[in-house]
């Protein structure tokens, strides 16, 4: 099948005739796919070095766009595969034990919050996985139909800002298991082994990563539950008892843009992972699998860091806490695993400490796009090449960074769930109210024949200014987090403001754009 027909996801009209209803629906008539064979031909030193590490399974496309006859990966389970590796992991397991030693809630009122939140975050990460096969292209490419051909550089810098962020949050709370097991083996060996075997598996790409993710969720699983056992029959567990008033408000709501940061920060990927799914996959079925390959894995992990976290006040046995205390997360796995399982318990820990692998691998691979979209001598650049050099950018970020992780953490996922509210605000507003399903595939290299972006750049501004007033930081508290809660602390409602304030000023800015621009 070659890209020269109309697509049958949804032929496009000039009346406004819709072939199919449901996002997206694209059109096209002569699509600038890219076959690999053209990374591999010349006798530049760009298709030399293709052609070397080619022979070797290395992945040769970057941000160009995939043609349909490149798309024959027909295995949805690896849709949902992907994110149940990436998401069943001990970083996830440390958001729901931040509920307990630093937003101070109960168990029942946590535990409510983790499951509607996530329920709410992982919606837009569904939704864009859609677009994916309908497009063949990249979640940051894709998005120049939102944000234009040049303003959609602003976004890829937060991105970019976002894929290095969570890799070296990541590798702290590895490495603080590594530690745990080996006080000898210090925070920034654990963070290079754990930082090259991703790289290891991202240079290769697209089918790598997919094989990978298909299996390493498993492991991970086995250990989470022995963990479960253990801490139910260590009797350890509370049942903390829920607050009431304005604080608990304000804790509740903090605690909800912390789980909301981790679980919507996939959005920014989200097509990058399916893009060689066939043009004709149901839309349907990529949303189901992707949603449940990251509600299960979220809601467990999370409720189980909870259910593990209540025990660190206890004021009886205060093992848990120090724990806790000395090595952080790992610090308190180790209280659960270590006493009745000895170096089985041990050996437990390493492996959890490996699942960090499981998710950084989108954030490593999916930098590279981002990276490439900055301009004509970054896309020059192979994505192979900028694999490494994003490693060793959040290497250097996490290696000083590891003795500060709890406040790292919080305060680095309400920063991410700001631009994310910002950046799903924009583009849905755009895809139901401005373009109604409609694409052209044929524009996406186009910068005239993209939206100008003026409109976007304006009221993701506005998305900031929303996000720092609703914000509750323990840097800054802004005026309207301040009125919700204790005054001293306040209550995080960044991501809704920015999600409103972005969405309201787009479409007011995005009309007057249209109208005088055409496009």
């Amino acid at each position: 099948m070659d890209d020269k027909h109309d697509y049958n996801v949804g032929s496009y009209s000039p009346n406004g005739t819709d072939a199919e209803k449901g996002p997206p629906e694209v059109y096209a008539s002569e699509a600038p796919a890219v076959p690999t064979e053209i990374f591999l031909t010349g006798d530049s030193l760009y298709a030399k070095i293709q052609r070397a590490v080619f022979q070797f399974g290395v992945e040769p496309r970057g941000i160009e766009r995939v043609p349909e006859d490149e798309r024959t990966d027909t295995n949805l389970m690896k849709v949902g595969t992907m994110w149940m590796s990436a998401n069943m992991v001990v970083s996830s397991f440390a958001i729901g034990a931040l509920a307990i030693p630093v937003f101070s809630l109960g168990f029942v009122d946590s535990l409510l919050t983790i499951l509607f939140i996530n329920c709410l975050a992982i919606t837009p990460v569904a939704f864009y996985s859609t677009f994916g096969p309908r497009f063949g292209l990249r979640q940051m490419v894709l998005s120049r139909y939102f944000f234009g051909f040049h303003g959609v550089k602003v976004i890829a810098c937060f991105n970019v800002l976002a894929c290095v962020g969570w890799s070296a949050v990541n590798v702290i709370v590895g490495a603080q298991l590594i530690n745990a097991v080996n006080t000898n083996v210090p925070g920034y060996a654990g963070i290079i082994i754990i930082a090259a075997a991703t790289w290891l598996i991202t240079v290769f790409g697209y089918k790598v990563v997919h094989v990978y993710e298909f299996w390493s969720w498993i492991p991970s699983l086995i250990i989470f539950l022995i963990v479960l056992g253990e801490f139910a029959h260590s009797g350890r567990f509370s049942n903390l008892p829920t607050g009431s008033g304005s604080t608990e408000a304000g804790s509740v709501l903090s605690f909800a843009a912390s789980v909301y940061g981790f679980g919507t920060g996939w959005t920014s990927y989200a097509a990058d992972y399916t893009v060689y799914q066939p043009v004709s996959v149901s839309r349907i079925k990529v949303f189901v699998w992707t949603w449940g390959g990251l509600i299960i894995p979220l809601c467990f992990t999370e409720m189980l860091g909870l259910a593990v976290a209540t025990a660190t006040l206890d004021t009886t046995d205060t093992s848990y806490a120090d724990g806790y205390n000395q090595s952080g997360i790992g610090g308190l796995l180790a209280a659960v695993l270590f006493p009745p399982l000895g170096r089985f318990g041990q050996f437990c820990l390493v492996i959890l400490a490996l699942s960090i692998v499981a998710n950084n691998c989108p954030n490593i691979y999916s930098l590279t796009f981002s990276l490439q979209l900055m301009g004509r001598w970054t896309q020059a650049v192979p994505r192979f090449i900028w694999t490494f050099i994003g490693t060793l950018v959040y290497c250097a970020i996490a290696i000083p960074g590891y003795s500060h992780f709890a406040q790292v953490l919080e305060d680095f996922m309400l920063l991410i769930g700001y631009w994310l509210a910002i950046y799903e605000g924009i583009s849905l507003t755009e895809h139901f109210v401005f373009k109604q399903r409609k694409y052209d595939i044929t524009i996406w290299n186009s910068p005239g024949l993209l939206p100008p972006g003026l409109a976007a750049v304006l009221a993701f501004c506005f998305g900031v200014f929303g996000a720092v007033m609703g914000m509750s930081q323990a840097w800054f508290i802004g005026p309207i987090g301040k009125r919700i809660g204790d005054p001293a602390y306040g209550g995080d409602v960044g991501f809704e403001l920015a999600f409103a304030f972005s969405a309201i000023s787009f479409a007011v800015l995005r009309t007057f754009e249209k109208k005088h621009f055409g496009r």
